[in-house]
């Protein structure tokens, strides 16, 4: 059986349980659970603060974890990351008070910050040649310029809500991060197996979410034109239609591409577009 850490309360646990979810394994995550075993792949699951995730990996009390990839760099940890996992996107960024003279990293010269990612801010500080000095503190780190504790503060930023609540603006953007799956150093033939096969499914269903499924109906002289607008994962399929002379073509886009293509095809001659979201996308 595999063990994975998740973290035990927030949105990185929703958004794990819904990935482990849509790659067939449910987990009971209910009445504060610590641990629970899933159902639909050998795999238990660890419910843990999301900072002691990456210690439980490397010292091998689990065989891999769900953990926000700023924290990987923040303790400069060196585990593998198996894979990204393309949610609990954010960005660890640079903030100040509104009416602030500081415009820029290097007006922190010789300035307060306050920030729960101290190595973080440090190395992006050497990077730029800044001195200045850092407080580290943990929570609340939005009220620090108010109480006079620091000039600007560094903190993860999502939507930028609370900064503006708390009447800052983003300076500049340190990373960004994303949920990443990490793994044990050593792992066993048996558990490394096990690995391998989540990784597949979860490749699987990230792969689905980033792709459409699209049908349509074009006038046969008009396929090869359509053919070099869709690409899909080999080739597109081309069916006849009861109707003399027109083709169904069914093909997959990402979906970054998809506006772009689907005017592209309607200008090339394809009527009638179909859009089929895609459950599982096995390549």
């Amino acid at each position: 059986m595999l063990r994975i850490a998740v973290q035990k309360s927030g949105r990185l646990l929703e958004d794990s349980l819904q990935l482990l979810k849509e790659c067939g394994i449910k987990v009971d995550a209910s009445n504060g659970k610590l641990k629970s075993i899933a159902s639909g792949f050998p795999l238990e699951v660890l419910f843990l603060r999301n900072s002691d995730i990456p210690q439980y990996v490397a010292d091998g009390v689990v065989d891999c974890g769900i953990v926000g990839e700023n924290l990987l760099i923040e303790e400069r940890s060196k585990l593998t990351k198996t894979c990204q996992l393309n949610f609990s996107k954010c960005r660890v960024s640079l903030a100040v008070p509104k009416n602030s003279p500081i415009k820029s990293v290097k007006d922190f010269e010789g300035k307060k910050i306050a920030t729960s990612y101290p190595n973080t801010v440090n190395d992006f500080l050497q990077e730029n040649h800044v001195k200045a000095e850092v407080h580290t503190i943990s929570g609340s780190v939005e009220i620090a310029p108010t109480i006079g504790l620091a000039d600007g503060i560094c903190d993860i930023v999502s939507s930028g809500n609370t900064l503006f609540m708390n009447g800052l603006i983003e300076l500049e953007t340190i990373l960004r991060s994303e949920a990443v799956l990490v793994q044990a150093p050593k792992l066993n033939e048996e558990k490394t197996e096990l690995l391998d096969k989540l990784v597949f499914r979860i490749s699987a269903v990230l792969a689905s979410r980033n792709s459409k499924y699209i049908l349509m109906n074009v006038p046969d002289e008009a396929i090869p034109n359509v053919l070099k607008i869709l690409p899909g994962m080999k080739s597109p399929t081309v069916l006849p239609l009861a109707e003399k002379g027109w083709s169904s073509l069914h093909s997959v886009i990402s979906e970054e591409q998809f506006w772009d293509k689907i005017d592209a095809l309607k200008e090339a001659g394809a009527e009638g577009i179909l859009v089929v979201p895609i459950e599982k996308m096995v390549k």
